[in-house]
């Protein structure tokens, strides 16, 4: 267990660092973060949510990675808040539950603002938190026996700091709907309000993530980022703003190695140097 979870010293090149509550692994082009509390479907607690806004936070800088891989150990993806971290909120104060609630926003836009496309493998449940986990994966692949919900109304509390993320994922009315009847969903709804991409057999669901990670690897690292960039940002941003970002954007990726060998590859009918193969 490293010392300083939320210290800002990224890991050496190549080492990975070790946590109680999640695991990490390579594979491949990705990085491999899992939630590993089986025993309680990988609810949220303190010490997850900080473990979560580090590895995010260290992977965002590993630049010998492609795509993370973000999935839950066990039967679930992640079953929302954990019952003793909830207790503990009745006693503490007001700052201190708004403290709290900062670290767990902190975690959650590590996640979404990482540079690199992160893959959501979603099974057995997505409640609560774990939906918020879903909303802020780039491409989020769902078992069709997963099941959804924004559960919070039903304790008497909001999907608050999920809100941001959920809502620019879901649209404002599929929000309140679902927010405010706190209702479980499928699979099937979660695909048709686009909280999720793609919804395939539970057994059919690594090769799904392998199929994502396999078009990743034959794309442009740093176009990759760059598209992620554009998706986020131009809609927010004024038209003035938004016309000299792209223009800037696509005459830098022209000019760069990686867009010069991938045009003259495309020109060529050849692959790309950078492009990662599989047999």
């Amino acid at each position: 267990m490293r010392d300083g979870i939320n210290d800002d010293v990224p890991f050496p090149a190549g080492e990975w660092p070790s946590y109680t509550h999640l695991t990490l692994a390579r594979d491949g082009i990705a990085a491999v973060v899992t939630l590993n509390r089986p025993e309680v479907h990988n609810a949220f607690n303190a010490r997850l949510i900080a473990e979560l806004h580090d590895a995010f936070t260290h992977l965002s800088g590993d630049d010998s990675i492609r795509a993370v891989v973000l999935r839950g150990a066990g039967r679930s993806f992640s079953a929302g808040a954990d019952l003793n971290w909830m207790r503990s909120s009745l006693d503490a104060t007001h700052d201190e539950n708004v403290a709290d609630a900062l670290r767990m926003a902190d975690m959650f836009r590590a996640i979404d603002s990482c540079p690199h496309p992160v893959i959501g493998r979603i099974h057995g449940a997505a409640l609560g938190g774990g939906v918020g986990l879903t909303a802020v994966c780039d491409i989020a692949i769902a078992a069709d026996d997963t099941r959804f919900g924004f559960t919070e109304a039903r304790l008497g509390i909001a999907p608050a700091v999920i809100s941001p993320f959920a809502v620019r994922k879901i649209g404002e009315s599929h929000a309140r709907a679902l927010f405010l009847t706190a209702e479980r969903f499928d699979a099937a709804r979660a695909l048709t309000i686009g909280l999720v991409h793609q919804v395939v057999p539970a057994a059919e669901l690594d090769d799904a993530v392998e199929t994502a990670l396999r078009n990743i690897g034959m794309s442009g690292p740093a176009g990759v980022q760059a598209a992620k960039r554009m998706a986020m940002t131009v809609t927010h941003i004024p038209d003035a703003e938004a016309r000299e970002l792209t223009a800037q954007t696509i005459a830098g990726l022209r000019v760069s190695d990686e867009g010069q060998e991938g045009i003259r590859a495309f020109l060529e009918k050849r692959t790309a140097s950078w492009a990662v193969t599989h047999e």
